[in-house]
């Protein structure tokens, strides 16, 4: 007798295996995409974690430049000329007196000599000049001399022909003529007087054009000749030298910069900060300069209105004294406090935090045992410390660290 197998209910039961096998699939599939983030975990000793406190900050924008020399001296060429000699290198301490560079200049150098023989020319003619006004003295006063020798025989003579004349020795004519000539050579000698007189001005007049011409010769050598020595470049103050841009036998025109010293103890600090802080920057504000492992309190004296590379300069200077490692051009870092926030919460810098944005944290909640992401808002910066404008209160623990890999956690775990 034959048996009949019902395959139809065989075959729809193994299907409904099949289907809730696959609707357990997917509920542990979906249980598992939908797994409550607070399981992701995070070793104790792998976060950095601080309390919310409250108290009084001071609020601070950090920034970083250079120490530059107060008083600098820009030395430039006045002439073309070229290098002869290199005698100092940028970092050498300099006095006023101290010789940098050494340059030439052929044609300067011949026109000292041609102004030199000038004058030399000059000064002998002044020296002849003089010769020849007391030669022409001489001459006049031995004139004047023979003109009083002869009206003193000529007075002699009319004496006596006046009492030769009364007794008829003499004749009136030969007497008149006498008194004629007497009188002449009188008038000679007035008259040679007011020549010499009259030659003394001249004398004076021609050694004053001859002394002038010799004065002009003086002043243009010296103007010449202090030219020739400035091609000896010189310091012209105390300090050090911060830059000589030029090389042994280069040739150099007129503006062209030399070299650049400053001084070794007047310096200031130039900081630079970022544009978005540079405006709760004010003159005299406290602030702090690191140098190499020294801090130097400061005060800020000016600011520069321009922006470059997003960055304004912002000048500082020192009201301490300076330490022996401070030198010129040398590297710092800076502090600038720009107010104090009294009673104010704030909390350690949390990685990857800036000052003035609401970012999400960490905050430990129950035991310490677990963390929920909380948005806060910050404030100021001050430097090791944030602001908290929001979303904390005293007390309230916080993960300082990177936690930027469970940004898609809500909560975590935190394990021992």
């Amino acid at each position: 007798m034959d048996v009949v197998k019902h395959k139809g209910k065989k075959q729809s039961k193994n299907r409904y295996l099949m289907i809730g096998a696959a609707l357990i699939c997917v509920s542990i599939l979906g249980w598992i995409s939908l797994k409550p983030e607070n399981e992701r975990k995070v070793a104790r000793n792998d976060i950095v974690i601080t309390k919310v406190q409250r108290g009084t900050l001071q609020a601070e924008i950090s920034g970083y430049g250079v120490l530059r020399s107060n008083s600098q001296k820009l030395i430039t060429a006045r002439y073309p000329a070229t290098i002869d000699r290199v005698v100092l290198k940028p970092g050498a301490k300099v006095k006023p007196d101290s010789v940098i560079l050494r340059m030439s200049n052929p044609e300067m150098e011949q026109e000292l000599e041609r102004s030199l023989m000038t004058l030399f020319k000059e000064e002998a003619n002044l020296k002849r000049q003089v010769l020849d006004n007391k030669r022409e003295l001489l001459t006049e006063s031995s004139k004047i001399s023979e003109l009083r020798s002869a009206y003193k025989k000529q007075s002699l003579r009319k004496i006596a022909e006046s009492e030769l004349v009364e007794k008829g020795i003499v004749s009136r004519l030969t007497y008149n003529t006498t008194v004629l000539e007497y009188e002449q050579l009188k008038e000679s000698i007035d008259i040679q007087k007011n020549r010499m007189s009259q030659l003394k001005l001249v004398h004076e007049q021609a050694y004053a054009i001859q002394q002038g011409q010799l004065e002009q010769q003086k002043a243009m050598h010296e103007a010449i000749k202090k030219r020739v020595e400035r091609l000896t470049v010189r310091a012209g103050m105390n300090g050090i030298l911060q830059r000589s841009p030029v090389e042994l036998g280069q040739s150099v025109i007129a503006g062209q910069e030399l070299a650049l010293v400053g001084s070794e103890d007047d310096l200031v600090g130039l900081i630079k900060v970022s544009q978005s802080q540079a405006e709760r920057v004010q003159i005299g504000q406290a602030a702090e300069v690191k140098i190499r492992n020294d801090l130097v309190a400061a005060k800020i004296q000016r600011i520069t209105p321009e922006v470059q590379d997003g960055m304004v300069e912002v000048e500082v200077a020192f009201v301490e004294q300076l330490p022996s490692s401070a030198r010129p051009e040398l590297s710092v870092d800076a502090k600038i406090f720009t107010s104090s926030l009294e009673n104010s919460l704030y909390i350690e810098r949390p990685v990857n935090v800036r000052n003035q944005s609401t970012q999400t944290l960490f905050k430990l909640y129950g035991n310490g045992e677990a963390a929920i992401q909380t948005r806060v808002t910050f404030g100021e910066d001050a430097g090791r410390y944030l602001q908290i404008i929001s979303g904390a209160k005293i007390g309230d623990t916080f993960i300082l660290s990177d936690m930027s890999s469970f940004k898609e956690s809500k909560t975590i775990s935190i394990i021992n």
